[in-house]
């Protein structure tokens, strides 16, 4: 069975997963699921029978629905070895393990559409409030991985190492959602550094939420 790949052009967590797709140089399938249109159409009886968290990414292949972006990775890594997104030794891995999750655990998930939509129609947050909201995590988050970074990086445009690893593919996706918080990266050189870099190889560009069918 072909990849299937269900995705939203300006999702950050479908972003990532299109990245390690595109560096895998695997073809898939993309089912855009409008996250806004009609109440938000990952909400619908049809795909919450297939991902019950309602969220996308969501990939099927051979049978499987893989849900989380960092599953969905971790499981092409595994079915489709090379190139290989994670380095040979288990520390190494872990360190690149621990970059991508600072972004999926602990940036992303506090300022994602539904989070925002909650402090705005629950909380009453202001527009105001919510953009400080934003920018405060992922301030935070970014202030650690630039130090992770500045430590395990050797040429200055990778996350860890010399080459593509996970690590890259969570920070650029979470780049733009900072670009579109209007956050400074001056307090960030490593990592705007490696954007640079990264934005600048096909497969990135390939998978920008701008490139995609439903992009609007």
């Amino acid at each position: 069975m072909a990849l299937r790949l269900y995705t939203y052009w300006r999702s950050s967590a479908a972003f990532r997963v299109r990245i390690a797709l595109a560096l895998k140089g695997l073809d898939y399938e993309s089912v855009p699921r409008h996250l806004l249109r009609d109440g938000g159409e990952h909400r619908r009886a049809d795909y919450l029978a297939l991902n019950p968290q309602g969220l996308v990414p969501a990939l099927e292949h051979d049978g499987a629905v893989i849900t989380q972006s960092l599953a969905i990775c971790e499981y092409l890594e595994e079915v489709f070895p090379r190139p290989a997104l994670l380095p040979s030794s288990p520390a190494d891995r872990a360190v690149v393990r621990a970059m991508a999750l600072v972004v999926a655990c602990d940036v992303h998930p506090l300022n994602n559409l539904g989070v925002q939509q909650y402090l705005r129609g629950e909380i009453g947050a202001t527009d105001e409030a919510v953009a400080q909201w934003v920018r405060h995590w992922i301030a935070r988050g970014f202030r650690a991985l630039e130090q992770l970074v500045a430590r395990h990086s050797i040429d200055g445009r990778h996350c860890f190492g010399t080459g593509l690893t996970l690590a890259d593919a969570f920070l650029v996706p979470q780049v733009y959602n900072a670009r579109r918080a209007q956050i400074d990266l001056g307090p960030y050189p490593h990592l705007a550094a490696i954007t640079q870099h990264l934005e600048s190889l096909p497969a990135f560009a390939a998978a920008r939420p701008e490139s995609q069918p439903d992009a609007e």
